[in-house]
């Protein structure tokens, strides 16, 4: 979103407005970065910005290989590593944003590494071959099965 405001720039110094816009939107310290947590949430890795900071304090995300806290800063080009469950994410931050928006709106704030995408899938496929590592019963246990499972927790 562009908005057209007129700008002189600064005669007084001699700096025309381009100038001055393009300083704006490349100066670091007009730029602070967004909190961990807030972008975590914002680009759809957690559901809630409470469950981003429990992973960060969990020691569940890397900022730039280093441990991160919830408020600590996080800029464009930065690089992520997320642990969720089963799941581990290698990311690079390509934009910022406070606000929660869609899901496709939320995947243009992150671009997943070549080799995270490519382990990803592979760990998805062995899931998918060794059935999660669930031994399930072939059927549902009966009224006998039943009360020798009840037996058992009341043993333990």
């Amino acid at each position: 979103m562009t908005f057209a405001i007129p700008c002189s720039g600064l005669p007084s110094l001699g700096i025309p407005c381009a100038d001055l816009i393009l300083h704006a939107m490349t100066d670091a310290s007009n730029n602070p970065g967004v909190r961990a947590d807030v972008w975590l949430w914002a680009a759809r890795f957690f559901k809630t910005r409470s469950l981003a900071k429990q992973a960060i304090d969990g020691g569940k995300v890397e900022l730039n290989a280093a441990a991160c806290k919830p408020a600590k800063p996080v800029h464009v080009g930065d690089t992520l590593r997320i642990t969720r469950g089963e799941e581990r994410i290698a990311c690079m931050v390509v934009a910022l944003s406070e606000k929660r928006g869609p899901a496709p709106e939320a995947q243009k704030l992150y671009s997943e590494t070549e080799e995270s995408a490519a382990e990803r899938q592979r760990r998805r496929e062995d899931r998918r071959l060794t059935g999660g590592a669930l031994l399930r019963p072939d059927t549902r246990p009966d009224k006998r099965d039943r009360r020798l499972i009840q037996d058992l927790k009341k043993t333990l």
